[in-house]
């Protein structure tokens, strides 16, 4: 099913970006868990379009609404729905090119894989359709802190473009996410932060859009998370983050770095931590042998500029026609990076969410009621 996410704890999102509604349904949602609706908006509003001067002008509340899967607020383990109605969806800002397959959009892939597509929008392809997995991922997140202890995640934008942030591995170890929030950018006190949203800026002005880094820290995740062949933890996050809309790279630890150190350099050696055993360095990013080993784990995940520019381009109609087009209107973000952060966010508690019940079933035969 590939609209389905997940093992044990599955997500089913649903919806296009210019239809009634777009959502998600959850099952495998252990029972008997409240449900802070709140924090479920709060992580919405951290998703959605109009919220700076930097993101997509679109306007729309996002307000979630629980169909199914629980009652006054206490979960009942049967699938959760969640559900988020379109409010500002306007079809007619893709008159003009419902006719041509727009540059670097799914547009001709979609159509080659399906016969047809949605002509206004990206239909699918869309950020839009990431609604469901922050939805999903704000009820895992409140499961995981009742049973994890300390149990956090936290992304934040690293570069744009070449100007990198500089926040290092050290400050990512006890970042929160107030720390993140403060600014429009979603990147924490910098020394490049104006530099990194004046080139956003730039690129509006101009009509095109720029790319850039996301790195994450999982904290507090349980050694012994994941498997050690085709279901190791990074596996499952890699593919969990390269899902995204935009996304084109991800390395985990210290990633391609790696590549230009000897073993004896890149080696995390154990040490005991009070009665713990622990690693004195944390190349490995929390996981070795696909096996996450109690230390944080930590990513790095790369986004192109977004498809959508307002300048001149070639392309194809899908008469066959060679002709060159310009996008007449549109709402669509000059980056996406600092509406991505709740989606890699989400992407990754998603994760090691179905990885915690998964071995929790693989360990006492059964789901965690509360």
């Amino acid at each position: 099913m590939p609209n389905t996410f997940g093992h044990i704890f599955r997500i089913t999102t649903f919806g296009e970006s210019h239809g009634g509604a777009v959502g998600v349904t959850i099952d495998g949602c252990p029972s008997g868990y409240k449900l802070d609706l709140e924090r479920i908006q709060n992580w919405l509003d951290r998703r959605r379009p109009g919220q700076s001067k930097i993101a997509s002008p679109r306007k729309e509340l996002d307000q979630v609404e629980i169909l199914s899967g629980q009652e006054d607020g206490i979960t009942l383990g049967t699938p959760l729905t969640l559900i988020v109605r379109n409010k500002d969806a306007k079809q007619g800002h893709y008159d003009d090119i419902n006719k041509v397959f727009r540059p670097s959009h799914a547009d001709f892939t979609t159509q080659q894989k399906f016969g047809m597509r949605s002509k206004s929008g990206g239909g699918r392809a869309s950020a839009r359709e990431t609604i469901g997995r922050v939805a999903a991922a704000a009820v895992a997140e409140q499961i995981l802190e009742v049973l994890i202890p300390g149990f956090s995640c936290v992304a934040y934008v690293d570069s744009v473009k070449d100007i990198k942030s500089q926040i290092t591995l050290e400050q990512l170890a006890t970042l929160e996410k107030a720390d993140v929030e403060k600014h429009i950018l979603r990147c924490p006190a910098s020394p490049n932060r104006d530099a990194m949203e004046k080139i956003i800026l730039d690129a509006q002005k101009a009509g095109d859009t720029v790319g850039g880094t996301i790195k994450c820290a999982i904290n507090n995740v349980p050694a012994g998370l994941g498997d050690p062949v085709f279901d190791k933890i990074e596996a499952d996050l890699a593919k969990a983050i390269m899902s995204l809309p935009a996304c084109k790279g991800f390395e985990i630890g210290s990633g391609f770095s790696s590549t230009s150190m000897f073993g004896s350099e890149h080696n995390d050696e154990f040490i005991k931590k009070g009665s713990k055993i622990a690693t004195k360095t944390n190349r490995s990013g929390g996981v070795q042998g696909g096996i996450t080993n109690g230390q944080m784990i930590y990513f790095n995940c790369a986004f192109k500029p977004v498809s959508t520019i307002f300048k001149e381009q070639a392309t194809v109609t899908t008469g066959g026609e060679e002709i060159r087009m310009k996008p007449k209107a549109g709402r669509h973000d000059p980056c996406v990076l600092p509406r991505a952060v709740p989606m890699v966010e989400a992407m990754s508690i998603l994760v090691v969410a179905d990885h915690y019940f998964r071995q929790l079933v693989f360990d006492h035969g059964r789901m965690p009621s509360h």
